[in-house]
């Protein structure tokens, strides 16, 4: 079992989890196929390209740009494919738009 890390920039969220609902790889009311997916807003530290989307936190005492994370859990057999869609789903055409994560997970527990 994986799971499936991304980081991507907030507009292009609804597109990634668009592809994963008609992918059919996904199947989000079942839990089959991928499952447990998540999205969240961050602030990752960076400088970005555009000055726009930059912002300076006063918490942390940095430059920021929001983001967001996806998380998901899958198969080892669905890694590869899920990567290729997230990754095309995500693309913007700029360099270092985003990172897509592969982390083994040893052991899960389903609560009940």
């Amino acid at each position: 079992m994986k799971e499936i890390k991304v980081l991507i920039p907030s507009q292009r969220i609804a597109s990634v989890t668009e592809a994963l609902r008609n992918s059919g790889l996904c199947d989000i009311s079942a839990g089959e196929g991928c499952h447990n997916i998540t999205v969240s807003q961050v602030q990752r530290l960076h400088t970005s390209h555009d000055p726009s989307l930059q912002h300076y936190s006063v918490d942390l005492a940095e430059p920021t740009v929001t983001e967001a994370k996806l998380e998901l859990v899958c198969a080892d057999e669905l890694v590869d494919s899920l990567v290729e869609l997230i990754a095309k789903a995500a693309h913007t055409g700029e360099s270092g738009a985003g990172w897509i994560f592969v982390i083994d997970i040893q052991h899960a527990v389903k609560i009940n």
